[in-house]
């Protein structure tokens, strides 16, 4: 009788082929989107009381369903340490732990990775193999990522080095330490220049003139790499 029972909510819970466990995934889907929904309305300002008081309550009963679908999962799943260990299984206990502890971070956001399950559950087969596509385009190109990735982090300490000796003492309070650059180097070596802290002093100009061509390769090398192993594997 335990087996029967066992292996009916595994079915529900683990498959999407009939009609209980679509709808399973269907209302699993939903409580994910209006958990988000909740997320993003509790960070408007002046929100009503009332509705503040609503939402909480919501979010205890939609946490609450969670870890029953959680610990559900974990029940019926043949290798439950498998399950817990996936990417699934640790985005959805990382989504509902802070319900538990008090960490002062609230990742119900995470849920919103839930949804790539619709592919599975839709059967959406061109999209789930667009999506082994990119996997294998990046597994085709990790060798040069990791050499790109190295490199990326030498040159953005030597840019920091480089901008504190020339901006070091004209703008201690910008460029105070080699870590106070850091945040400069990383702005002008991915192109995003926010102009909150620039350079005044006319060496500090051309080596951010330098640094800038530099941080074209930043973009363009990765872009380039995937692109071409992306079209490897579309061909």
């Amino acid at each position: 009788m335990a087996s029967s029972i066992r292996q009916t909510v595994k079915q529900i819970v683990e498959t999407s082929d009939t009609w209980a466990g679509k709808t399973f995934d269907i209302f699993i889907q939903l409580l994910i989107f209006a958990s988000l929904a909740d997320f993003c309305t509790r960070t408007l300002p002046n929100l009503d009381p009332s509705l503040r008081s609503g939402l909480q309550v919501f979010e205890v009963v939609a946490v609450t369903i969670f870890t029953i679908e959680y610990s559900l999962r974990v029940a019926v799943a043949d290798r439950p340490h498998r399950y817990m260990f996936s990417f699934y299984g640790l985005i959805d206990l990382v989504a509902i732990l802070p319900f538990y502890v008090s960490l002062g971070i609230d990742l119900r956001a995470l849920r919103a990775v839930r949804f790539f399950r619709l592919f599975q559950m839709f059967k959406l087969m061109r999209y789930s193999n667009a999506v082994k596509r990119y996997m294998r385009a990046l597994r085709d190109i990790r060798e040069e990522l990791i050499v790109f990735t190295f490199w990326a982090f030498m040159v953005l300490f030597f840019a920091s080095v480089g901008i504190y000796y020339f901006e070091g003492d004209s703008q201690p309070e910008a460029f105070g330490s080699i870590f106070h650059c850091m945040w400069w180097a990383i702005v002008t070596l991915t192109t995003v220049g926010y102009g909150d802290v620039y350079p005044v002093t006319v060496g500090g100009k051309l080596f951010t003139a330098v640094i800038l061509l530099v941080g074209l390769g930043f973009v363009a090398v990765p872009t380039g790499l995937f692109a071409s192993a992306l079209t490897k594997e579309s061909s």
